[in-house]
């Protein structure tokens, strides 16, 4: 039976223009050599790319910002007005697309240059005026070896059916993280995977597998939509940008259940907490049998943080690793959840890990500091801090 929520969803007018840009192809101008206050949106963004930035914030009676490994810089000297930003985000983003800002307030978009890629842009009216954040997605999908998560993720991408989380914070490369995976399948099954996203970032191209992405309210008006249409898609794998409410949860779940592999991401900090996350979505007398559920259809968890480097020119990831074993599921189904990560303590022959031990590990190689180590671990008691007094 549809859940109550599914039943009161409307569809509502899509655009006819659906059709996707991925950013590849010739340059049509040079990246310049320095920011000022006149140069257009698109190449601030092409030289954001340029110098390894994250985001870049564009707001009213402040400089050209950008985030690069995790500390946001000035990177312009003059501070922008609210008509300037507003100047030089309707240069470059679509009429449509503004047309329905001017009447939203905000609105999250993936904006594309040609042989620059593409940026997921967020623009919304504040206080002072017009405001803008890009995210720079990568151009190339890293190969698993390169993104140091441990050997026990790829066994992840081998499952039949079943689900498997990515969490972490926002912000910490989760988008990223879940690619590695999908690619990791495209590579090297024979299956088709539909991939249901808000908005599309990384663009797939299809190797061995058949890959059908959906974005939401470009392809389909909600996730819940995409997901009741996915399964008559003949899928194996579906791919869930972020399980954020009860219908989706529910869905997933049930997807999961029925002989699919189902890959998604979640904001939450570490693998108990997760679990909790998608227990606590449903009301408490549906609970008992949830957890039942999940018990048996949730493969793992991978959690993960970004954390800058030591020489501050770059960031690392810590990872904590959740691999349901019998110990597990035995967890979830009793409702202790929070033993869990006394397991993940104790089951490294199984490939989990502890948050608090990858940062260990980081900080004893000298990749981080003490600080940044402090701060960031989850199980382990922080100290108090000392009296100046």
């Amino acid at each position: 039976m549809a859940h109550p929520d599914l039943l009161k969803e409307k569809p509502h007018p899509l655009p006819s223009n659906f059709i996707g840009n991925t950013g590849q192809g010739s340059p049509t101008f040079l990246v310049p050599s320095q920011l000022t206050e006149n140069n257009t949106l698109n190449e601030i963004l092409a030289f954001a790319r340029k110098q390894n930035a994250s985001d870049v914030h564009l707001t009213s009676e402040r400089p050209i910002i950008f985030r690069q490994f995790n500390v946001l810089k000035n990177i312009s000297t003059e501070k922008l007005s609210s008509a300037q930003i507003h100047s030089l985000i309707t240069a470059d983003i679509p009429k449509d697309i503004m047309s329905n800002f001017e009447t939203a307030g905000d609105i999250e978009i993936v904006h594309t240059i040609a042989g620059y890629g593409r940026f997921r842009i967020t623009l919304i009216k504040q206080r002072n005026g017009y405001d803008l954040t890009a995210r720079v997605i990568p151009s190339e999908i890293p190969k698993f070896e390169d993104t140091k998560m441990p050997e026990s993720c790829r066994n992840l991408t081998r499952w039949a059916q079943g689900l498997v989380l990515i969490a972490g914070p926002t912000g910490c490369g989760k988008t990223t993280s879940l690619a590695v995976l999908v690619e990791m399948i495209n590579q090297n099954r024979t299956d088709h995977i539909i991939t249901i996203e808000d908005p599309i970032e990384i663009v797939y191209e299809p190797k061995q597998c058949q890959i059908t992405q959906r974005e939401i309210n470009t392809h389909t008006c909600s996730q819940n939509f995409a997901l009741r249409a996915a399964l008559r898609e003949d899928p194996d794998i579906i791919v869930v940008s972020e399980l954020r409410d009860l219908a989706t949860i529910q869905l997933a779940i049930s997807a999961a259940e029925t002989g699919h592999l189902v890959l998604g991401t979640m904001n939450t900090v570490n693998a108990a907490q997760t679990i909790s996350k998608l227990v606590d979505s449903f009301p408490a007398d549906e609970q008992t049998v949830i957890r039942k559920m999940i018990s048996e259809s949730l493969r793992g968890v991978i959690c993960q943080q970004l954390i800058p480097t030591l020489d501050g020119t770059g960031l690392v990831p810590a990872y904590e690793i959740l691999i349901v074993n019998s110990s597990v599921a035995n967890l979830i189904r009793e409702d202790k959840i929070m033993q869990i990560h006394n397991v993940i303590s104790t089951g490294k022959s199984f490939g989990m890990k502890l948050m608090d031990s990858s940062l260990e590990e980081l900080l004893y190689q000298g990749v981080i500091s003490v600080d940044e180590a402090r701060e960031r671990t989850i199980h382990t008691k922080k100290p108090e801090p000392e009296n100046t007094k």
